[in-house]
């Protein structure tokens, strides 16, 4: 499997039928199994056997999506989580306890800016925002003593910033802490953060894994390649005993899946923030046709974000995939195509760029971004909203910009759409 390409992984990883088995991965929609002996439970509590024991900790069916973003990602094991906020958050409450801090680019998503800016402030984990554009040299002045973590997008919503990730993975290198990579815009089709450097990787399945507006759901990869013993001082989590498993040490018991185990064992045991076997189910299916989707999305951005880029109606755009775009150069390093998401402005500001929305048909305002389905949003008055006006400058919102998902219809059918919009106004 590992010498397999991404297209033959996205059909055939994470389940494999015996004879006479379901050639689809079932849904497994029970709470609970059966075992023979008191001892085979007592096992699978003590993290001495694998199994499943409850489906808050885990599932089949969420385990075949789990194993086939493993071997996407190229990661050592993968945890589902209800959402990808839930994965950003336990991505960094593994390795960050009240009293401790990390560090996060300052152009993130809004809802990921919100969680880290007040809701982890609420449980004592300080962010500490970076220009991702800064030098190596002024990213590690920002690391404290207590400093345990790294946290960024490869591609940045609704920025459309690329990583660069050799001065990242330098940056986490040097501060002896793991780099965490949102890598939901890209997809494992586009990009592989541990690959690049990155160490954990997080996705919101919500957008295009399973892209097709129907599941809500995270994920969390561990790459395996973070020496957790050589900074142990930093991670006693990790490498000290675990008195809620009766002293086990996840780095001696676990060895490079240390982190992936504990993310499970510990925070999902304790905040059964867990994919639920439908959710998992429906999203295995949309990863089934990645390869396919993200062919066609990158395909159609690119033309219609071509088209825009010459319309005396736009005043600016932003998309990697446009040569003269600051980010040309970077996207083509790191990413094998540019996604399906573009930002832009239309002349005459905010109030011209709500009367383009309004007007269009096919392109539907909706709180979503990434899925088949060509959509529009307002981020500064939508899901940037709760951030004051300087937080929005910092993550690349203007109170211009009008974030663009485009999805798989014919690309001549949503440029008329665009056209009859913009005739508008």
């Amino acid at each position: 499997m590992d010498n397999w390409n991404i297209e033959t992984k996205l059909i055939q990883c994470g389940y494999q039928p015996k004879s006479g088995e379901p050639r689809v991965v079932p849904i497994t929609q029970s709470t609970t199994y059966k075992y023979d002996t008191c001892a085979e439970v007592a096992a699978l509590f003590d993290l001495e056997s694998v199994g499943h024991m409850y489906s808050r900790i885990s599932n089949p069916t969420v385990s075949a999506f789990e194993e086939k973003m493993t071997a996407l990602e190229n990661g050592v094991t993968a945890v589902a989580t209800a959402s990808g906020q839930t994965a950003s958050m336990l991505s960094i409450l593994n390795v960050c306890s009240s009293g401790q801090s990390f560090i996060a680019t300052s152009n993130l998503y809004g809802g990921t800016a919100n969680l880290f800016t007040h809701t982890m402030k609420n449980f004592g984990v300080e962010v500490i925002y970076v220009d991702q554009n800064a030098s190596l040299e002024e990213l590690l002045s920002h690391v404290k003593e207590n400093t345990r973590a790294i946290f960024a997008e490869s591609l940045a919503n609704p920025a459309m910033d690329v990583l660069d990730f050799d001065k990242f993975s330098k940056f986490a290198k040097t501060a002896g802490i793991p780099l965490i990579v949102d890598n939901t815009f890209p997809t494992p089709f586009l990009c592989n953060p541990i690959d690049l450097g990155a160490h954990i990787v997080v996705h919101s399945s919500t957008k295009y894994i399973d892209g097709h507006a129907t599941s809500v759901g995270g994920v969390i990869i561990d790459g395996g390649k973070f020496d957790w013993n050589k900074y142990s001082e930093k991670f006693p989590g990790l490498t000290t005993p675990d008195k809620s498993y009766h002293g086990l040490i996840y780095t001696e018991a676990f060895g490079n899946m240390a982190y992936g185990i504990k993310v499970r064992t510990q925070l999902i045991r304790d905040t059964g923030a867990y994919m639920s076997p439908m959710n998992a189910f429906l999203s295995n299916n949309g990863l089934e046709t990645l390869h396919l989707r993200m062919e066609r999305h990158c395909k159609n951005a690119q033309k219609i974000a071509e088209f825009l880029a010459t319309n005396d109606k736009i005043s600016w755009i932003k998309y990697p995939g446009l040569a003269g775009d600051e980010n040309y150069n970077a996207a083509k390093k790191y990413l094998k195509g540019c996604s399906g998401v573009f930002t832009f402005g239309v002349k005459g500001g905010a109030e011209a760029g709500e009367k383009f929305m309004n007007a269009l048909n096919i392109f539907a305002i909706v709180v979503h971004v990434a899925d088949l389905r060509s959509s529009v949003l307002h981020p500064a008055s939508m899901t940037h909203r709760q951030l004051d006006e300087q937080e929005q400058l910092a993550a690349g919102v203007t109170p211009d910009l009008i974030r663009m998902s485009v999805g798989l219809e014919n690309a001549d059918d949503l440029i008329a759409d665009i056209e009859q919009a913009l005739a508008q106004i």
